[in-house]
């Protein structure tokens, strides 16, 4: 077996032995590899929760054809950096639009940062060095994003990592679909109070049908997306 390269079904037994909440160690033996290796392995790809063999196999291929791309093979070291000006501005854009969103600054560039990390995990402290900011502005932003369930976090040792929840856009839209609910029973309360015939409990009536119907179809789209990735799963 070539050093401590991975094999797909080596991917496939890790993935097996996470779902069925074994350690690293225990996984570790079982493959007959180190457990730096193992840990290694699934931090660069999703993290506990996260972690699926065919993604993991597909992630190395791009690392390896990366690699095969590198300077030294005759690409122009400016490409890279071009890359890394691109990735830079995405980022930047990203973090824009949850902005815009309504997250605030700190915590959508903590968000962005693990999102578009490649294994969508980092250390609290990578975190902290990459923002250039104090481990007490990292605890509250990956709190606030605990609470929606946007992230997970695990201890390693002494440190602490945090990971992309898998279904991070189920839980945000689940999130955003209880908002709308409130808006469609507080406004629906408000007829009762002005009174359905006349102007303000009319055009709380018109704002109730709304969101009722928003939020209607906003669960069925949460749910299919549900289905949909459990089928992802299966295969």
């Amino acid at each position: 077996m070539p050093g401590d390269r991975l094999t797909v079904e080596d991917r496939r037994r890790i993935a097996e032995g996470l779902a069925a909440g074994l350690t690293y160690a225990e996984i570790a033996r079982r493959l007959g590899r180190s457990r730096s290796t193992v840990t290694r392995e699934i931090a660069r790809n999703g993290g506990p929760h996260g972690y699926r063999a065919a993604r993991a196999q597909q992630a190395t291929n791009w690392r390896a054809r990366r690699r095969r791309r590198a300077p030294h093979a005759g690409v122009p070291h400016t490409t890279g950096d071009r890359d890394l000006r691109t990735a830079g501005e995405f980022e930047e854009q990203f973090v824009a639009m949850m902005i815009e969103g309504g997250m605030s600054p700190m915590t959508a560039r903590v968000f962005a940062a693990l999102f578009l990390s490649e294994g969508g995990s980092l250390t609290a402290t990578e975190l902290a060095q990459r923002l250039h900011v104090s481990p007490a502005t990292i605890s509250h932003a990956t709190k606030w994003l605990g609470q929606r369930q946007m992230i997970a976090r695990e201890r390693e040792a002494r440190r602490v990592r945090y990971f992309v929840a898998e279904d991070v856009w189920y839980h945000t839209w689940a999130a955003s679909a209880r908002s709308i609910a409130i808006w469609a029973d507080t406004t629906r309360h408000g007829i009762g109070i002005f009174g359905a015939d006349t102007p303000t409990g009319d055009r709380l009536r018109t704002t109730s049908q709304f969101f009722e119907l928003l939020g209607h179809d906003m669960g069925q789209a949460a749910e299919h997306w549900r289905q949909a990735l459990s089928m992802q799963r299966l295969r």
